[in-house]
């Protein structure tokens, strides 16, 4: 087993690995900004290095500095989390470099990946269906336009090395097909370092399905299924599993294209592979995230995998604990993110001190955040500061344990986006399961004003 770990990250992701490793024996290293001292993970960790002031550049996202507090603080792995560096190539063969254990998959196979264009091309000679990519980086506007009509509006532009839901535009007409063009350009330059795109075919109203894998090399397992079509601006906000509202058939051919994609890529670690699902069940594959996903929590609640376990297990040399006839489904998990936004101020970013804080509790039910009252919620990070996890035996009594878990939760002196979580639960389209990828954008006015109606627990 690993000996010590530092752990490049923040917030409620930082402290799981803590817990994680605390468990398994492994002493930790915790890397913080400054504006991040008053963390929880910075005191409860064997030793915490401050590698910087506020801005993710300088901090988070600076490699040698993670590199330096790695080797200084003598420890022999680094666990990269998700977002940040978890999906760099380079950061990931900076550690490898370092002699040290970077617990994900190769470096070279996290650029293979993480080019979406070199990922389809994978994932076609394994005989994965996908939704063909057309690089359009070098061609004209006239040309551009020519791919468009071939592939037929509405088309989506997205960054060949993109990911998290950034760096992606719908276009429904070549009228402002240049300027969405240079948005997505320059979003793709400033989140990933490349302004490289392509165009592709847009599937209308699908569902994004995901399916978790485990891989130590020699044996490969699914997790089963995540259900994560309720987004806003791609961004996922309500995730559960599993997904009731799709075939045996189309679960068993997407499980069995996602070991195909983990013995394509000679696979090793945790990680997702992303579908879109249209109406008639039609699966494409989207990316493979060579990571932990935020969202692994409602897998670990229906199955009793500990993820990230078997993250330092694999890294360690060790294997899987689990083969596949070991993973079974109990019951229904469901997961809220809670971000720091003003719902009522087109979700602007809310910071300030958490002036008093409440958490929801009882059976099946987590609370996985940093926060406490008197943390102040900075501006400089994702707005993410938690998720609500609960479990039940239905779908319908899991959307019921959720609500009442959102009522007991209090977040004051910041604004978040748990109303409209809440006004989400009491959605009928939602309850029935009538839900698709543009939900929220078919919804976001209504469901504002519900909040007004029904979120009375303030």
């Amino acid at each position: 087993m690993l000996k010590k770990v530092l752990i490049a990250n923040r917030g409620e992701c930082a402290l799981s690995i803590f817990r994680t490793a605390r468990e398994l024996g492994i002493k930790t290293t915790i890397v913080y900004s400054k504006e991040d001292e008053d963390q929880a993970v910075v005191y409860l960790a064997d030793e915490a290095i401050c590698i910087g002031d506020r801005f993710p550049k300088d901090t988070y996202l600076n490699i040698n500095a993670l590199i330096t507090a790695a080797l200084s603080s003598g420890c022999d792995s680094v666990h990269p989390g998700y977002g940040f560096l978890s999906e760099s190539y380079e950061f990931a063969k900076a550690v490898e470099d370092a002699g040290l254990v970077f617990i994900g998959p190769k470096s070279d196979l996290i650029r293979k990946m993480s080019d979406k264009i070199e990922a389809k091309k994978i994932m076609k000679e394994a005989e994965v269906p996908i939704a063909d990519g057309i690089e359009i980086n070098d061609k004209n506007l006239k040309d551009i336009k020519k791919i468009a009509e071939e592939i037929g509006y509405p088309v989506l532009l997205k960054a060949r090395n993109g990911g998290g839901g950034k760096g992606m535009r719908r276009v429904d007409s070549s009228k402002n097909l240049m300027d969405l063009i240079e948005l997505t350009k320059s979003e793709a330059k400033s989140s990933f370092g490349s302004s490289e795109i392509f165009i592709e075919k847009l599937i209308e109203r699908p569902r994004h399905i995901e399916v978790q894998i485990l891989s130590d090399g020699k044996n490969a397992i699914h997790l089963f299924e995540r259900e994560c079509s309720i987004q806003r601006n791609n961004q996922k906000i309500i995730e559960e599993a599993p997904c009731n509202f799709i075939s045996d058939d189309l679960k068993n051919r997407l499980y069995d294209a996602s070991i195909k994609c983990v013995k394509a890529t000679n696979y090793k670690g945790a990680g997702t592979v992303e579908y879109l699902v249209d109406q008639n069940e039609n699966f494409y594959f989207m990316e493979m995230n060579t990571r932990l996903q935020v969202e692994h929590a409602v897998t670990e609640m229906i199955t009793g995998v500990d993820i990230i376990k078997e993250q330092f297990r694999i890294a360690s040399g060790l294997g899987l604990s689990i083969n596949q006839e070991d993973v079974k489904i109990d019951g229904h998990a469901m997961e809220v993110r809670v971000n720091a936004v003003d719902t009522y101020e087109n979700f602007r970013p809310s910071a300030g001190e958490i002036t008093f804080f409440l958490e929801p509790g009882g059976m099946d039910t987590r609370f996985e955040s940093s926060i406490y009252k008197g943390i102040n919620v900075p501006i400089y990070y994702d707005s993410m500061i938690g998720k609500i996890i609960v479990k039940d035996r239905t779908r319908l009594s899991a959307i019921k344990k959720m609500r009442r878990a959102i009522e007991e939760t209090v977040i004051e002196g910041i604004e978040t986006n748990l109303g409209f979580c809440y006004a989400i639960l009491f959605d009928f389209d939602f309850i029935r399961g009538n839900i698709h990828t543009n939900f929220i954008n078919n919804k976001e006015t209504v469901l504002i004003e519900r909040m007004r109606e029904v979120v009375d627990y303030e």
